[in-house]
């Protein structure tokens, strides 16, 4: 069995192993693939394995022995999964092995907004700290999260641990879900997005990227926001009109974005939102603590080994 990964540095950059792939048939390891070498390097696959590397219809035409495709992330996008099950070619992805990483990194956000721990320590390394004439400074306001209103748009697996830690933070949770209320975990009350919009103090996105949830954040919904509001995205990056964001947080309507996420990653260094203050980025790495890369690959593998077995799983 001949299994080629695109790439696999993202994933396992050479803390982690292949060993047990390696077990089930040739493996290539690819760091990185650019689009002209994805059909030359899968030529000989039988399986290939991709984060975001993208498989689309045309590549599929031109990889005759390919049988399966193992995605290195939950998202599928990078697959064209209707070329897929036209060819009888079995897509398999990676369900919730990311879920603590990424609500992790939403309050790491959050807090760093809130508290700014970064700025302070920052200050105190250039001497502010040692020079100041009391015993502490502060020279913004520093909010606490009990009792203000924490937004989530979506209840997935995600979505549903970001609720539970709000809650434990004293915050008041509401949610737009198609979940029916009477399923919802006490201290979740379910919003429509109008009362969502004008009434959260933070406001988080955790659903899929669809047509109808592209650009979901736009100058409009933005003007229906608080403008002490702090949005925070580490769902998909074109949930986020990235200029509108940037064009709120310029004018003082929008307090702070938080995101791991962006439309083009990586940004393009004219992207507004990298010269705002207000704005803080991560590079697209709440999925990447060890736990959950090692979590991704063990789902990946079994995924292999179910599909070898004839039994698939996890299947898109």
């Amino acid at each position: 069995m001949n299994i080629v990964i695109l790439d696999g540095y993202s994933a396992n950059p050479g803390d982690l192993s292949w060993q047990a792939l390696e077990e089930m048939g040739s493996v290539t390891v690819y760091e990185r693939t650019k689009p002209g070498d994805t059909v030359p390097r899968a030529k000989d696959a039988d399986i290939v394995l991709t984060n975001k590397v993208i498989i689309g219809r045309q590549e599929m035409e031109l990889l005759p022995k390919l049988r399966y495709v193992g995605l290195l992330s939950t998202g599928y996008n990078a697959v064209d999964i209707a070329a897929a099950h036209e060819r009888g070619i079995i897509v398999s992805n990676v369900p919730a092995y990311s879920t603590e990483g990424v609500a992790q990194m939403v309050f790491a956000h959050l807090l760093n907004v809130t508290n700014r721990t970064d700025y302070y320590a920052r200050e105190n390394r250039l001497g502010r700290w040692s020079n100041n004439q009391d015993f502490c400074y502060w020279d913004m306001p520093l909010p606490e999260l009990a009792g203000k209103t924490f937004g989530i748009v979506g209840l997935g697996n995600i979505g549903m641990r970001v609720a539970q830690i709000a809650l434990a933070f004293g915050m008041k949770v509401k949610a737009l879900t198609s979940k029916a209320p009477e399923t919802l975990q006490p201290g979740i009350v379910k919003a429509d997005l109008p009362e969502l919009l004008a009434t959260s103090d933070v406001l988080s996105l955790h659903c899929p990227l669809t047509d109808d949830t592209h650009h979901f954040i736009n100058t409009d919904t933005l003007r229906q926001m608080k403008p002490t509001a702090i949005l925070i995205n580490t769902g998909r990056g074109p949930l986020v009109d990235d200029a509108a964001v940037a064009r709120a947080l310029h004018e003082g309507r929008l307090a702070a974005f938080c995101a791991d996420v962006l439309t083009k990653e990586p940004p393009g260094a004219d992207n507004p939102l990298l010269a705002e203050p207000n704005a803080f980025i991560t590079p697209h790495i709440a999925w990447a603590s060890t736990e959950a890369r090692a979590r991704l690959l063990q789902v990946a593998t079994d995924n292999v080994r179910a599909f070898l077995s004839g039994k698939p799983q996890n299947v898109v």
